[in-house]
Order: C-alpha cells, then sequence, then structure tokens
C-alpha cells in the first residue's frame, strides 16, 4: 500500500507539472503542434535517464524513493519516458531487433488502439466529430 501512496502522490506531482507545461507551450507556441506533448517526453525521457542512472550507481536511492520519482513524478508526467527506459534497456543488452520491434509495434498499436477509442465512442454515441 505504501508503494502505491508513494506511486500516487509523485503521479499528482507529475500529472500537474504535465499539465502546466502543456499550458505554458499552447500560450507561447500555439496549438499548429502539440508542442507541450514533445516537450514532456523529451523532457521526461531525459530525467528518466538521469534519475535511473543518478539513484542506481551514484546515490543508491531506495526503491521508495525510485517509486516516487521514477514510477510517481516522471509517470505522471509523461509515460513517455517509462517506454523510453524499456527501449534503452534492450538496447544496452544488445537486443536492438526487439527494441526496434517494440517501439514500433508501440507507436503503431497506441495509435490504432487511439482510433479504435474514437470509433467505439462514436458508434455509442452516435456523435462523430
Amino acid at each position: 500500500m505504501k508503494f502505491i501512496a508513494l506511486a500516487a502522490a509523485g503521479g499528482a506531482i507529475g500529472a500537474a507539472g504535465r499539465y502546466l507545461v502543456g499550458v505554458y507551450a499552447m500560450r507561447q507556441f500555439g496549438p499548429a503542434f502539440p508542442y507541450g506533448t514533445f516537450i514532456v517526453n523529451v523532457v521526461g525521457a531525459l530525467l528518466m535517464g538521469l534519475v535511473i542512472h543518478s539513484l542506481a550507481v551514484r546515490y543508491t536511492g531506495s526503491t521508495e524513493l525510485r517509486t516516487f520519482v521514477a514510477v510517481g513524478i516522471l509517470g505522471g508526467f509523461t509515460t513517455f519516458s517509462a517506454f523510453s527506459l524499456e527501449v534503452a534497456n534492450m538496447i544496452e543488452r544488445g537486443n536492438w531487433s526487439l527494441a526496434a520491434i517494440y517501439a514500433l509495434a508501440s507507436v503503431i498499436a497506441t495509435v490504432l488502439a487511439l482510433f479504435a477509442g474514437l470509433y467505439l465512442a462514436r458508434q455509442i454515441t452516435g456523435v462523430s466529430m
């Protein structure tokens, strides 16, 4: 239960950060491109690399701290950071082909799943946009 609370508390912080970055990006750059999402994905992946290495190698962070920061804050900020870490782990283990398959399949499957969700919602509600 403690780890769920840590992940949830960190997730709230990360989600609030993602919202603020999105609002800022929209005001600064406009709606022509999803700058906010792009920024949080890139920054989240960068921070995941910094945090994971620092906690594992330099500071020997506790499981509680890793859960709060990596799963909670960065997971709430962007789940893309976790995806990026998983791909990087596969590459570092020499599993280049598995990393490529996972990355490509993840992007394609999630975009297709989103369209499937839109289709189902439109069928259920009878409202097309």
